[in-house]
């Protein structure tokens, strides 16, 4: 299992890198020290803190010619980890 899906990279997460701290998608059942260990593992970099939230999924509905469509977004876990003050981690390296 992947604990770490992926980074989530927006203006208000960019912003959030400036002060140390890097967002990700991670598994639902993933808890904050397994997020910590996976982190150390795969960027090398010790993360200080690790906060989560549970994003639950929104309704959407669109309508075509014949009916309106409805469904629900996926629900999906963040976790914001702060790395240690000095440390980086570089999402850009390797393209």
């Amino acid at each position: 299992m992947n604990i770490i899906k992926r980074p989530i990279l927006t203006e208000k997460t960019q912003d959030l890198q400036k002060k140390g701290k890097y967002v990700f998608e991670v598994a639902l059942k993933s808890n904050k020290v397994e997020i910590a260990k996976e982190i150390k593992r795969m960027y090398g970099v010790d993360a200080t803190s690790v906060n989560t939230i549970r994003q639950f999924g929104k309704k959407k509905s669109r309508s075509t010619k014949t009916k309106v469509t409805s469904g629900i977004t996926s629900t999906f876990k963040k976790a914001i980890v702060t790395v240690a003050s000095g440390e980086v981690i570089d999402f850009y390296q390797g393209i």
